[in-house]
């Protein structure tokens, strides 16, 4: 099914900009929200630039806002007047271990990725409910598999937490018009891990996007991406309960 009208939350950098510019390559109209308009304002004019013939509109948004969640939401498909695919991306990394003194980092982290996540995810399929059609999309990780140390503990944990979710809300609508799936990006270079240098089968932002945009597509219920090697890399963990690298 063609999903014209595409959500994006967290659209103004990282992942979620490089899935606009690749969707608006695909003739998608985007709805793109993030806190920084500025930004958000930018990117809809490079996407017109590449493609003048779709529609852009942008609007400011912190999704630990819940009731402003469901309020642009619901400017979005009023605008739009059906909103086909919400890609739940939003998210942050902050943190450190646990008992090292960062709870604030590790909750604001935990806030952003999960608790806001069900905002985004009750307002989107509140709304597909309605229409009785849409593709609800969250941004998972390949962390999500295994618990990992140090500043990734907190946000491993969101993005398990993430997955369960999504699986449970996919059961839900299992046999009706609403599809629903998970995204699990391997280690893909953004802002937001810029600053990490030994990061393994890491992959430039462009080509990590087109492998998410490319497995989005697909409608599938869970998709790891690039599929080489996180595809491999889970098998192995499903088989022997362990991952070489991340000990």
């Amino acid at each position: 099914m063609k999903r014209i009208n595409i959500l994006i939350t967290g659209a103004s950098s990282g992942l979620g900009r490089g899935m606009a510019i690749e969707f608006a390559k695909q003739n998608h109209n985007l709805a793109l929200c993030a806190r920084r308009i500025d930004r958000l304002a930018e990117l809809k004019q490079e996407l017109l630039s590449v493609n003048p013939n779709i529609t852009v509109l942008i609007k400011t948004l912190d999704v630990n806002d819940h009731p402003q969640v469901f309020e642009v939401f619901n400017q979005f498909k009023q605008e739009f007047g059906q909103l086909d695919r919400v890609i739940v991306n939003a998210g942050m990394g902050k943190g450190a271990s646990i008992g090292s003194g960062y709870f604030e980092a590790n909750l604001q982290t935990a806030q952003t990725n999960f608790i806001a996540a069900i905002a985004q995810c009750e307002a989107a399929m509140t709304i597909f409910r309605e229409q009785n059609s849409g593709h609800l999309v969250t941004i998972s990780s390949i962390s999500a598999v295994r618990g990992f140390r140090r500043a990734m503990t907190v946000y491993a944990a969101t993005k398990a937490a993430l997955t369960s979710l999504t699986e449970g809300i996919r059961i839900d609508v299992m046999g009706t018009p609403i599809k629903v799936s998970c995204i699990h990006p391997g280690f893909i270079r953004t802002e937001i891990n810029e600053k990490v240098k030994t990061v393994p089968f890491i992959v430039d932002t462009e080509t990590g996007c087109k492998a998410m945009v490319s497995a989005i597509q697909k409608e599938k219920a869970t998709a790891y991406v690039p599929s080489y090697p996180w595809h491999f890399y889970i098998g192995y963990y499903v088989l022997h309960q362990s991952a070489p690298f991340v000990k």
